[in-house]
């Protein structure tokens, strides 16, 4: 090949190059694994229902008390649409959405993290918010887990994050 041929080639593979990375959405996570295993229940922009409630504080005297000096790492509340999902399947086979449903029950019956995949692909790790009471089994977020497995719901709690990973703790699910 010329190298006449060559550079005009280069310069076309640059230029769509460039078009297609303009045309990129940016700030927006990495894309769904499995996009053709779908939810039944709930969509993105009209979720099956809601979990966890708005804090006044987004960390509980429990988790203020817990954390070194006093001071929880930084966070602020949110709101999230997104699947319930079990997190060690999906990102070890992208296993997602309603064929996968009873599975991510079991996983979370086992005690396997619980995870949202919001719309952009962006993974949370979900966790209930009272650090003593947590720990001390006296939450029941799993449950309501299980029972929303694969459905898309709107989450809120406070949104903490560190070193790429994600992590929305939820409140309003201490055992009466």
């Amino acid at each position: 090949m010329s190298k006449i041929k060559l550079s005009v080639l280069t310069v076309t593979v640059s230029a769509v190059a460039m078009a297609l990375m303009a045309q990129a959405p940016r700030g927006k996570g990495p894309g769904i694994l499995q996009p053709a295993m779908t939810v039944e229940k709930g969509t993105y922009k009209q979720p099956m229902g809601k979990l966890g409630e708005k804090p006044s504080d987004p960390w509980s005297a429990t988790t203020v008390g817990a954390s070194v000096d006093g001071k929880p790492n930084a966070a602020k509340l949110a709101t999230v649409n997104g699947e319930i999902l079990d997190f060690s399947c999906y990102l070890q086979i992208g296993k997602h959405g309603e064929k996968h449903r009873s599975c991510a029950q079991k996983c979370f019956t086992a005690g396997q993290p619980i995870g949202l995949l919001a719309e952009d692909g962006t993974l949370y790790m979900l966790m209930e918010e009272e650090h003593d009471p947590r720990r001390d089994s006296l939450t029941d977020f799993r449950k309501a887990a299980v029972d929303h497995a694969a459905h898309i719901m709107e989450v809120t709690g406070t949104l903490s994050s560190h070193g790429g990973y994600q992590a929305l703790y939820v409140t309003g699910f201490l055992k009466k």
